[in-house]
């Protein structure tokens, strides 16, 4: 366990038994500015043999979860073991404004460190300005742009690669 700043902000591993506010959290935040799918379904199934409880961190504010993300391989090929990426990231919106984003993708970058991992990519839609700017304060930068890559509520939208190096 992890205590992030004055709020009483703690990162963990998630569990198993946060399976259920995690998805609460995904269908609260979810919202076409971040997401490519529609709206999570209220049963929707969070941990799977893909996605693992260990590959999500959980904020807990006094004592309350409300915020996840996750970090996972890139892809599942040896050449390309030495980078993770960030693979959903939501935050409670009765919870933003008070840092708990930024502690996140810090305490993911900290902990691929950990395990040796030398880079964290990421993908943000081009429209989501408050997302991107999240990631430059955490020291991402684009590492390419794929133009119009998604139709999303009649809009064409560019995927945003990001890239940042977790070695001095």
């Amino acid at each position: 366990m992890t205590t992030m700043g004055a709020d009483d902000l703690v990162i963990r591993t998630a569990r198993d038994e946060d399976e259920e506010v995690i998805a609460r959290i995904d269908r609260d935040a979810w919202s076409w500015i971040s997401d490519v799918v529609p709206r999570p379904e209220e049963n929707a199934e969070i941990f799977d043999d893909r996605r693992l409880p260990e590959q999500f961190l959980v904020a807990e504010l006094d004592g309350e979860v409300v915020g996840h993300i996750r970090q996972a391989p890139a892809t599942p090929l040896v050449s390309n073991r030495h980078v993770r990426q960030i693979q959903g990231l939501a935050v409670s919106p009765d919870a933003r404004g008070r840092g708990v984003g930024q502690a996140l993708v810090e305490a993911a970058c900290a902990v691929a460190r950990a395990d040796g991992i030398r880079k964290m990519t990421l993908r943000v839609l081009g429209h989501n300005a408050p997302a991107r700017r999240l990631y430059e304060r955490c020291g991402f930068v684009v590492d390419g742009v794929l133009p119009e890559e998604f139709l999303i509520d009649g809009r064409y939208v560019d995927d945003i690669w990001m890239g940042r190096p977790l070695t001095s």
